[in-house]
């Protein structure tokens, strides 16, 4: 197979990673900085360019599509499959996982367990939006964060009505949701390919830190999951329509709770913790499955429902 990888930076463990199990299984690679394709949108001969090239008989494209490039990194997708590339993850999924409020609602139109979760625009409804959530201490997130980044703690009402306000006042996208204080400060990172969590890992935060995120200094370990977390994190994933993605989960006094699904989960922590070959799964997952749609016309659609 001819595999194209989008992604950024080639230097990066997740992307080598994948190169190297490709490479290792006989499949040819080609690292594709997603900035740097441009396309030619027509209806009979859509084309992708790349420094100059046109990018022809790719089988497969796997996305690692960085969440500041999202709009960008998911057109450049499209038009892959529109040339009838088979999308590790689909472009309308990727979208779908990565605006924060919309994936909370999926989840929660199909009976997924959540953190209680709130939105408002209006300054004037502040208090009443603490109070749907259960009241402080609360946590507030930005809908365009990544990595903890935008996410702060609210410990008591009048923090969290202050940041709130602040957020607010900028003009800023913000949810806020229940603090699952049983929890601990630690989340469970389950990595789902397909229809199965392939390896799983504890992270718990630094001392000080209420994010688990190992860019921000959280520790990662092995972890067993119940029947329960093992279900909920394959359910998320196919709400999302992801054929690989990264589900984090809080285990609450009320069974397992849906932080987030993540689109482009990195290899480096989980790998490390499960001692698992989790890119090598990644490129049999492709093999068999291109090789189950290779006679079909359209290669493209995988479980997105648009």
């Amino acid at each position: 197979m001819k595999i194209a990888i989008l992604s950024r930076n080639p230097k990066l463990y997740s992307t080598k990673r994948l190169v190297e199990a490709a490479t290792d299984q006989g499949h040819e690679v080609k690292v594709l900085d997603v900035l740097r394709c441009y396309m030619n949108i027509t209806a009979h001969n859509p084309r992708v360019h790349y420094r100059g090239e046109v990018l022809e008989n790719f089988d497969a494209v796997i996305p690692r599509i960085g969440a500041s490039v999202t709009f960008y990194g998911t057109a450049v997708l499209r038009q892959f499959e529109m040339m009838n590339v088979f999308p590790l993850n689909e472009s309308v999924a990727i979208t779908r996982s990565r605006d924060k409020l919309r994936s909370v609602q999926l989840l929660a139109r199909k009976g997924v367990g959540l953190p209680i979760t709130g939105f408002a625009h209006n300054p004037d409804d502040i208090e009443d939006l603490i109070t749907s959530v259960g009241g402080a201490p609360l946590v507030i997130k930005l809908l365009e964060g990544t990595q903890g980044i935008g996410v702060v703690l609210a410990e008591t009402h009048k923090a969290a009505e202050s940041v709130i306000q602040a957020f607010m006042g900028l003009n800023a996208n913000i949810m806020v949701q229940e603090f699952i204080k049983e929890a601990g400060g630690s989340d469970i990172r389950c990595l789902v390919i397909g229809d199965i969590v392939v390896a799983a890992m504890k992270r718990q935060a630094a001392e000080g830190e209420f994010r688990s995120n190992l860019h921000r200094g959280g520790q990662a370990s092995i972890v067993r999951l119940t029947p329960e977390e093992r279900t909920t994190a394959v359910r998320a994933a196919k709400i999302m329509g992801l054929n690989v993605c990264g589900v984090d989960l809080l285990r609450s006094n009320h069974g397992p709770v849906v932080m987030e699904v993540n689109s482009s989960p990195g290899l480096q922590g989980i790998e490390a913790a499960s001692k698992k070959d989790i890119a090598s799964l990644i490129i049999q997952f492709i093999e068999k499955k291109f090789k189950s749609l290779e006679h079909k016309s359209d290669r493209s659609r995988t479980r997105g429902k648009g």
